[in-house]
């Protein structure tokens, strides 16, 4: 009988690959992120099922993922569907947000550093923009808000503002019809100069901008 190798691996075994629930559920977020999928539109595991080639499990637990990360909503006797950030949902994500990025911004101010990361963040926003890549833009705007909370150098306040990603994400997918091409890292780039001036003004000001322009465009749909 052949003796196992040392290291401990198994010959002749691959490396497992992704699970059916996490490419499902990587493909419903792009398709959410990208506003395919619009908000309120319902997530049916038996639809998913079908069209994925995939069991009823595996679509259940993909929109279970999708639940966690608040993209998708699950209501009694209604199922799961895209979430919608209403008025009020809005506001309480936005201050949430505004608590601990100034507080982070903060931080970092008082210890006089310029946030690693930040600069090239910015750039990749740029680039992603001006390649109208709108998965890249997503990515890089969390970046650049990401760079300001790793640099304050606390792991609770960069543990609570990642719990917020997916819904961010949904946040910017709402507020895009709000940007030119170009607009959001020329914004970024004044925010960045400003929050590390002013913090509590700056994020909270930057913050009002978007909630607005989400709001003013509801109100003229």
């Amino acid at each position: 009988m052949p003796r196992p190798p040392r290291d401990g691996s198994v010959r002749g075994t691959a490396a497992p690959g992704p699970r059916a629930a996490d490419v499902l559920a990587d493909a419903l977020r792009a398709r959410i992120l990208s506003g395919e999928l619009a908000p309120g539109t319902p997530l049916r595991e038996e639809e998913l099922s079908a069209a994925h080639g995939v069991s009823r499990h595996t679509a259940r637990t993909a929109l279970a993922a999708l639940t966690a990360e608040r993209l998708a909503t699950a209501e009694p006797y209604r199922g799961v569907r895209v979430s919608l950030l209403d008025d009020d949902a809005l506001i309480a994500l936005q201050q949430l947000r505004c608590a601990l990025e100034t507080e982070a911004v903060r931080i970092v101010r008082e210890r006089g550093i310029h946030p690693p990361g930040v600069d090239d963040a910015l750039d990749d926003l740029d680039r992603a923009e001006t390649a109208l890549d709108w998965p890249a833009t997503l990515a890089a705007h969390a970046r650049v808000h990401l760079a300001l909370v790793d640099a304050a150098g606390s792991p609770r306040i960069a543990e609570e503002y990642r719990r917020l990603d997916g819904e961010m994400h949904l946040l910017l997918t709402h507020v895009r019809p709000a940007y030119a091409p170009g607009a959001l890292t020329r914004e970024h780039r004044a925010y960045v100069v400003e929050a590390l001036r002013d913090p509590e003004r700056a994020v909270r000001a930057h913050l009002a901008h978007s909630t607005r322009a989400i709001l003013d465009g509801r109100r003229r749909a």
